[in-house]
């Protein structure tokens, strides 16, 4: 559930994230509703025309191989490329095109897959570190040089957890869900991992993020994320304890007429 919650989310912000470029790109309200109108039939021709088409393009049989040969995966690239320099000329940033690209993958034979395993020791190995020492480069800790800048980045990371945490557990409590096991699934999705610091390098290079407000809300994402284990191992004890509580009163209630 937490991994169906976790994609629901990253499509969700992918999606609010190429809107909020577009119009924070736009010169005036008319540029604006162009950038979105053409955001909107990019969006439309990479789902409804290249998507149902793209099998047929790289071919049925190059599908079904056991692994992607280098052609396709040429191929692939050039698809990737082409996605993000159209975003790009658009008005959004390049990495949604990409996103897109990977969207529109086709599952055929579980080409996706394979895909998958030829990409991520590259982009894992290399590209990943490469990104979060990018990030880590731009965040200047020293900035925050007094009490008054700390209290503010105590209270983005309580914002934060209350909104994430706490609206992720109140929805799941909502369908049923028991608190400790809405808790659980709140600390999940509660922490801040690769989509937020795209975004907020993003805020940053389009200059609507400060230096310093940038620092903060990246110390807001590896907080969050760092207390996801320990708050997830506390909700699970929290919630076996309450379970041999219940089983224990169980029993003692079917023992006690006897």
């Amino acid at each position: 559930m937490a991994t169906a919650c976790a994609a629901v989310d990253d499509v969700t912000a992918w999606s609010i994230l190429a809107f909020v470029v577009a119009i924070a790109r736009a010169t005036s309200v008319g540029s604006a509703v162009v950038n979105v109108g053409l955001v909107l039939v990019f969006v439309g021709l990479m789902l409804f025309v290249l998507k149902p088409n793209l099998p047929r393009l790289l071919g049925h049989s190059a599908l079904e191989q056991s692994q992607p040969s280098k052609i396709m995966l040429a191929g692939v690239v050039g698809i990737v490329l082409i996605s993000a320099w159209t975003t790009e000329l658009i008005g959004i940033h390049a990495l949604f095109g990409a996103f897109l690209a990977g969207v529109v993958m086709p599952a055929e034979s579980g080409f996706r897959d394979k895909l998958v395993v030829r990409v991520e020791n590259l982009s894992s190995v290399l590209l990943l570190p490469v990104f979060f020492a990018f990030t880590g480069l731009r965040t200047q800790i020293n900035l925050l040089g007094d009490a008054r800048d700390w209290f503010i980045c105590i209270v983005i990371i309580a914002v934060a957890t209350l909104g994430k945490l706490g609206g992720s557990a109140l929805a799941a409590r909502l369908t049923a869900m028991d608190w400790r096991g809405s808790l659980q699934l709140g600390a999940l999705m509660n922490t801040r991992g690769l989509m937020e610091l795209i975004a907020l390098n993003i805020g940053y290079d389009m200059g609507i993020l400060s230096q310093r407000i940038f620092t903060m809300l990246v110390i807001m994402a590896l907080v969050t994320t760092v207390m996801t284990g320990p708050l997830v191992t506390l909700f699970g004890k929290a919630r076996q304890v309450s379970r041999v509580v219940n089983e224990r009163r169980r029993n003692g209630d079917h023992a006690q007429p006897a």
